[in-house]
């Protein structure tokens, strides 16, 4: 017996950014998206075929009172942090930072034979979280789940399970499920989600029928409403897709560049410390 399919509340383009030192990249939603896909503040799309659109990168900048999901699709990131962490991300790897309290860090793309592309995600963190101890996970591709749950359709599992299939990241503050979604042509994926997460999709490649009504092209975002599952079907192109979903915090937001907090008054305390220097609580 079927469920009851999840509605298209709405249908997102993604915009045209530039970041850090003069990264151009594709910005999926963020600020101005504000509560719509809480725990999720923010995705960006990240890449080119030319080095000169992101070899300038993402210098040393803080974070706190958030998580960020580099999932990096093709391509090398260089990066290092307050912690002490040094490294590289290739082809296949996430790197998981939770801010909490304060991190410094920077993130610089390196040149690349083909198209880069690659992913952040921000997760945001509750009250209660906000100011924990910051770490810093490398998930390597080796350790990225992946399966076949039907007929042309091959599926990563980034963070959550699936099953009795488990993502990498067992110890998640926010609960999330965080997928990578290939399907050949006129294949067709069904999911389900717990009641009440916050559900969306992002095509980065190919074309799709999403809940047996909108076509959906690369760049754009789907945004579901309540309901027990999602039903896609790619159209003879095939399609690519990051398909997201978590449990919302419903807490307040104060949100300034890479800081989100819960109030105003939080928020200036953070960038207070930061000029001041005493902004990082576990180095």
């Amino acid at each position: 017996m079927k469920k009851e399919l999840r509605k298209i509340v709405a249908i997102l383009n993604s915009q045209p950014t530039m970041e850090g030192a003069g990264v151009r990249l594709q910005r999926v939603f963020g600020f101005h998206d504000l509560p719509r896909l809480d725990p999720f503040l923010l995705l960006d799309h990240f890449g080119s075929e030319n080095p000169a659109d992101y070899l300038a990168g993402f210098p040393w900048h803080p974070h706190r009172g958030i998580e960020t999901v580099t999932y990096m699709h093709q391509g090398l990131v260089e990066h290092g942090d307050s912690l002490g962490n040094r490294g590289v991300i290739a082809s296949g790897d996430v790197q998981w930072m939770t801010a909490g309290s304060g991190i410094i860090h920077q993130e610089m793309p390196k040149a690349w034979p083909g198209p880069m592309r690659g992913f952040q995600l921000w997760v945001n963190l509750p009250a209660a979280s906000k100011m924990m101890g910051p770490r810093y996970r490398e998930i390597k591709k080796e350790q990225v789940v992946g399966f076949s749950p039907a007929a042309g359709v091959q599926v990563k599992i980034i963070a959550g399970k699936i099953g009795n299939r488990q993502g990498p990241v067992k110890d998640l503050v926010v609960p999330i499920e965080y997928l990578d979604v290939v399907l050949q042509a006129n294949a067709v994926f069904r999911h389900s989600f717990p009641d009440g997460w916050k559900v969306f999709a992002y095509v980065y490649e190919g074309q799709g029928i999403f809940t047996a009504a909108e076509s959906v092209s690369a760049g754009q975002a789907v945004v579901f409403g309540p309901g027990a599952e999602v039903e896609i079907s790619a159209r003879e192109q095939g399609l690519s897709l990051l398909l997201v979903s978590g449990r919302p915090l419903a807490e307040p937001v104060a949100w300034g560049g890479p800081i989100v907090m819960n109030t105003q008054e939080e928020l200036e305390t953070a960038f207070n410390e930061y000029r001041s220097g005493t902004f990082i609580k576990n180095p």
